[in-house]
């Protein structure tokens, strides 16, 4: 019998080295507003969360609401460096093409910047069509909602289900639906002592190199 029925992959950070290239956009776009915050605060505070939810709390901080076109003006800053800059996660692609448990994706990503990034590392044909996006939930990560659906969605117990995740509150949504989850700490965004922020939130296990995740979740 296998370990679990069905792995979950988080997108960014763990299929993607996205984050740092997301962040330092979101830095940028922050600053020139007139909100000084780096790249390094941006990752701390902010990795796994939805833009929506990023924006709300930094407008909150600023005090006044953000331009309009704000979200959108970073969305296309990312999809340009997406051309140039991202890449996979090294081992991402043999990964899922040698696992045989079911696999699907749970991202806090827009439906455009998830498959936009898939797409670009040529790893969106490997996990197709199991790919499901915040936006199809209520509450965006650190809520367990987006891991739950999922699992409805693929028809196995939470309880049968093992999450990848790079974040702290992407562990934390894990372990609040009830599964089981694995830290990645194997992105180029992951600064000295991550693995244990990860612990801290309930990782069951971290690892830094996703070779590693085969024989765990077979």
């Amino acid at each position: 019998m296998p370990k679990f029925d069905l792995v979950i992959f988080d997108c960014d950070g763990v299929l993607l080295d996205s984050e740092i290239i997301a962040s330092r956009a979101n830095a940028e776009a922050y600053t020139r507003l007139g909100y000084n915050i780096t790249t390094q605060e941006v990752l701390t505070r902010f990795t796994g969360m939805p833009d929506e939810a990023v924006d709300a709390a930094l407008a909150s901080e600023i005090g006044n609401p953000l331009p309009p076109e704000f979200r959108s003006e970073i969305k296309k800053a990312i999809f340009e460096k997406y051309k140039t800059e991202l890449r996979a996660i090294d081992g991402a692609n043999a990964l899922l093409s040698s696992l045989e448990t079911v696999k699907c994706i749970a991202s806090s990503a827009a439906p455009a910047k998830l498959a936009l990034g898939l797409i670009e590392t040529e790893i969106y044909e490997l996990i197709y069509p199991n790919i499901f996006s915040a936006k199809l939930v209520e509450n965006g990560k650190p809520h367990p909602d987006i891991f739950l659906y999922a699992a409805q969605k693929m028809g196995v117990s939470p309880t049968r289900c093992i999450v990848i995740e790079d974040s702290v509150a992407g562990v934390t949504a894990a372990k609040s639906a009830g599964m089981t989850c694995v830290g990645f700490t194997g992105g180029a965004h992951c600064a000295d002592g991550h693995a244990g922020r990860l612990y801290g939130a309930g990782a069951d296990d971290v690892v830094d190199r996703l070779d590693a995740i085969k024989a765990i979740a077979e």
